[in-house]
């Protein structure tokens, strides 16, 4: 396993070639200390788990690895399948050109959305699409605990959350963070 910095696996997900709407995510707080824990799983490309925390409202630090090939028998019930959460990975928009490309795709997805019926998962659908995102799907989220999801996938994978929690706790500490911000 090969811990790198979480925007590094973040950058995997985007350039793979995987099926954008297959990805899946749990997600909820770190279960000791500051920031979140987050697993994101295609069951193509694997699973990937990425640890982080906020250093100040400005810049969110981490680290993360990938810690499974593809989503098995055992794993793929601790991913969501419904929809109650939702979640999308961007790519930045890249230029003045694009940009304007993009804002009309979306200005002709909502206004289609908003002269017919429609659904929530259609609308997401679309705008996802609109978006050209490279990953998104259905997410199990708690923003104030952790989904049972993740102290399962926790579990699962104990080694990695064991030398993940290892390395961001050293990030956090040459940070200070228990000074405040800085």
């Amino acid at each position: 396993m090969r811990i790198r910095d979480w925007q590094d696996i973040l950058t995997d997900v985007v350039d793979s070639t995987a099926t954008p709407e297959d990805w899946r995510a749990v997600a909820g707080d770190r279960k000791r200390g500051v920031g979140e824990d987050l697993y994101l799983g295609h069951p193509d490309r694997g699973v990937f788990q990425l640890k982080t925390y906020a250093k100040n409202p400005f810049e969110v630090k981490g680290v993360g690895s990938k810690v499974a090939r593809r989503i098995d028998d055992d794993l793929e019930p601790l991913f969501p399948t419904d929809a109650t959460a939702r979640f999308g990975v961007q790519r930045p928009i890249e230029d003045e050109s694009d940009a304007e490309r993009t804002a009309e795709q979306l200005e002709t997805v909502i206004e289609t959305h908003a002269s017919a019926p429609t659904t929530p998962d259609a609308l997401f659908e679309d705008v996802m699409g609109a978006l050209d995102s490279p990953a998104y799907g259905p997410m199990a989220y708690d923003q104030y605990d952790r989904p049972e999801q993740l102290d399962e996938l926790s579990t699962t994978f104990e080694e990695a959350e064991r030398l993940l929690e290892s390395d961001l706790e050293d990030v956090i500490e040459e940070d200070g963070i228990d000074h405040g911000f800085q």
